[in-house]
């Protein structure tokens, strides 16, 4: 808890399906997983998401047409509805990591690096404890990659676990505080 863990690789390594094993989108040949020290089987993200496991994948998974606020409520409506309880849900938490989110633009009027926050703030809605975060700097540009990690910093203070994929080095090195290295499928 409160880490940022990297898992690095070249491509086709391994490093997006294990992800999706550990997100319940895809199912394990062997193996077994443990979240806070239960072992347990995913069937679907639903069941991650009931775990507090969240996946922001590297292709967004917005719909341009609604507000940010109708792209975190969607399918979580019984968080908090979808009026002004949900609004102030997605303010407190966007203020709480310093997302910067504003509620009522539309998906299609943003950039990447404000798509991205819509994406990491739908799972922390959710109430996610582990984020997963697929190639997340692969999109930005530098001075996005800086706000992204300090973003990252005020969620590993809070206690969350950020699990971060990459094949970026550098980057890896200036924010992950362990590093899992797989190479054709093992570490």
């Amino acid at each position: 808890r409160g880490t940022v863990h990297a898992l690095v690789g070249e491509n086709g390594a391994g490093k997006s399906t294990l992800m999706k094993i550990l997100y319940g989108m895809q199912r394990p040949d062997e193996g077994t997983i443990a979240l806070h020290g239960e072992e347990v089987e995913l069937h679907s993200p639903a069941d991650a998401i009931a775990r507090r496991v969240g996946m922001v994948h590297q292709h967004f998974m917005l719909a341009d047409y609604l507000t940010v606020l109708e792209n975190i409520v969607l399918g979580a409506e019984k968080l908090h509805g979808i009026g002004a309880r949900a609004r102030a849900r997605v303010r407190e938490i966007s203020e709480a990591y310093g997302l910067g989110v504003r509620p009522d633009a539309l998906v299609e009027d943003l950039g990447v690096a404000d798509r991205q926050r819509v994406e990491i703030l739908k799972v922390l809605y959710r109430g996610a404890r582990v984020l997963i975060l697929d190639e997340p700097t692969a999109v930005l540009v530098p001075q996005e990659v800086d706000a992204l990690f300090d973003n990252l910093r005020e969620l590993t203070s809070e206690g969350l676990t950020v699990i971060f994929i990459s094949h970026k080095l550098g980057e890896v090195l200036s924010v992950a505080d362990d590093i899992t290295v797989i190479r054709r499928g093992t570490t």
